[in-house]
């Protein structure tokens, strides 16, 4: 018979395990360090997975484990970019410092913003969260005294990281840059998903109404969760603004929130790597066939995305398996 101290360290031990790291992980995260300068030619490229990457993170904490869907994720990624563009420009263009800052300003308008997502049904946090993202683009645009309007914020120049490193054209150390700090922030959300905290987030994705039942201050942990999501969307702005030295009011696009969903599609949701992949396998598939046919790529990743839905996405990665429901059921129909 389990007691309750039994019950509570096995939750503990299922918790330590899920959180614990394989080999394999490490491996795959020493060679993503070294890309950037082992395929210099393509840094740009890594650069934009390793951005899109974090985005797409921390829609994945909101919506993979705590069942919070939103079109509106762009806000805290268009305030996190023009926020460490400012900075960069008036203030210091130390990069670190100018992270932070976009780090602190996006998780202070989550939090403002958790408030519209914690009351309502599926559809109405669909439009509001969308709201905010607009009202935002136009606030840009209308004040373009201080962001450039619809021309965007020009003229960033940022110093060197950590005093030493330059930005380089062939984007090198900016690849390196946005991969350590996705890096850090896997660490982080790993760490944060695999607590007791973050199994209550999970409860609440589960059965809210269950959660509720069992004691677990429900609105208070959508609020949490969803200011985490909007710190970790704010620092992928940054980079981007940071890595690029240019903000414009693209980064408050609805196609950015749009383009995450789709990610996660790919990559699946409720488990980290699922950002990380569709990230990769999203942006390989638009540089490629982008170069290829440049004005119909938008087709055949929809094309992509017909396909996955149809066949899963496990057999997509195992084509002999396609086939073996049809067959199974033909030799259900024979027995």
């Amino acid at each position: 018979m389990n007691t309750p101290d039994s019950s509570s360290m096995n939750n503990t031990n299922i918790l330590m395990r899920a959180g614990r790291w394989r080999w394999w992980e490490l491996l795959l995260w020493a060679v993503a360090l070294s890309l950037p300068w082992v395929m210099n030619t393509h840094a740009l490229i890594i650069n934009e997975i390793a951005i899109v990457a974090l985005f797409a993170l921390s829609l994945d904490i909101i919506l993979g484990y705590t069942g919070i869907v939103s079109l509106g994720h762009a806000a805290f990624f268009g305030m996190g970019a023009y926020t460490a563009a400012l900075f960069s420009k008036h203030i210091n263009p130390n990069p670190l410092f100018g992270l932070a800052v976009a780090m602190v300003v996006s998780t202070v308008l989550g939090a403002i913003c958790s408030v519209t997502v914690q009351r309502g049904t599926d559809l109405t946090r669909l439009m509001v969260t969308m709201g905010v993202g607009l009202i935002l683009m136009e606030l840009a645009n209308k004040l373009d005294w201080l962001t450039g309007g619809a021309d965007g914020l020009q003229g960033v120049m940022m110093g060197p990281l950590l005093g030493r490193f330059e930005f380089d054209l062939y984007g090198s150390t900016a690849a390196t840059y946005s991969i350590v700090v996705l890096f850090i922030m896997f660490v982080l959300a790993r760490r944060f998903v695999n607590s007791p905290f973050g199994s209550t987030l999970k409860a609440i994705h589960d059965n809210r109404l269950r959660a509720m039942a069992i004691g677990i201050p429900v609105a208070s942990r959508i609020a949490v969760a969803y200011t985490v999501a909007a710190g970790a969307a704010g620092m992928a702005g940054a980079l981007l603004a940071q890595t690029t030295g240019f903000a414009s009011l693209d980064v408050f696009e609805f196609h950015r929130s749009a383009d995450l969903v789709l990610l996660l599609v790919i990559g699946g949701v409720g488990w980290l790597y699922g950002g990380v992949i569709g990230a990769i396998v999203f942006k390989v598939l638009q540089d490629a066939i982008s170069s290829i046919t440049p004005q119909y790529w938008t087709f055949w990743i929809g094309l992509f995305l017909v396909v996955l839905m149809l066949v899963g996405r496990e057999r997509v990665v195992r084509p002999w398996t396609w086939f073996g429901t049809s067959s199974s059921k033909k030799k259900e129909g024979a027995a």
